[in-house]
């Protein structure tokens, strides 16, 4: 492989691996076996990335790479021992969850670029990949889906993101510094609302 594309494969494999850790996280008062962790981990870690698969009509990833799969099951396991044995802190899950949004929606958006997908999707596409994991995670613990939540600029900052990315290539910065560039924008709203409660206007009827 090209050096952009081990990139875009370890970005992948962090991303699957930060997922997992983080629903595992948010299952904490919810008293959930092994069984339960992996469930809800290997749905936010996979879930996402699976959904974009389906939508490109190609070959969805954990099926072709069994490492992705692995990476997921390890992160749970590892995650799961570490918090029967160390105090965690409720809602510790937002900053994993901000990460593995970074991560996921900077891998989505540069596989739709890479399917030839036009711009606008593809920043959707991009979207999709970051926060539906994470709306399933929500789902099987019974809590509202993180991105319906107020104050949380969940899937707003990973369409920045997105279209900072975009942006970056077609002013030809590159696609590692756009990359970057994407992902800290994503990271830094979603650490800037979750300490500020930052969100955009409710819909209020007169």
């Amino acid at each position: 492989m090209s050096a952009a594309a081990d990139l875009l494969y370890a970005a992948a494999m962090a991303a699957v691996a930060v997922n997992a850790a983080s629903a595992v996280l948010e299952t904490e008062d919810k008293r959930m076996d092994l069984v339960g962790a992996i469930t809800v981990g290997l749905a936010t870690s996979l879930g996402g990335g699976t959904l974009r698969d389906v939508l490109l009509d190609r070959p969805v990833f954990w099926l072709g790479d069994i490492n992705y799969l692995v990476c997921g099951l390890l992160s749970v396991f590892a995650t799961f021992a570490l918090a029967r044995r160390v105090r965690i802190k409720p809602g510790l899950f937002v900053i994993p969850d901000a990460i593995g949004l970074a991560l996921f929606t900077v891998v989505g958006c540069q596989i739709a670029l890479a399917q030839g997908i036009h711009w606008l999707p593809a920043s959707l596409l991009a979207v999709v990949t970051g926060v539906f994991g994470g709306m399933l995670r929500d789902i099987l613990v019974n809590e509202v889906p993180l991105v319906m939540r107020p104050g949380t600029l969940y899937a707003t900052a990973s369409w920045l993101g997105a279209l900072t990315l975009i942006g970056g290539l077609e002013l030809g910065i590159g696609p590692a510094p756009s990359a970057l560039a994407g992902g800290a924008l994503v990271l830094l709203l979603r650490l800037a609302a979750i300490r500020y409660r930052l969100s955009l206007p409710t819909y209020r009827s007169r």
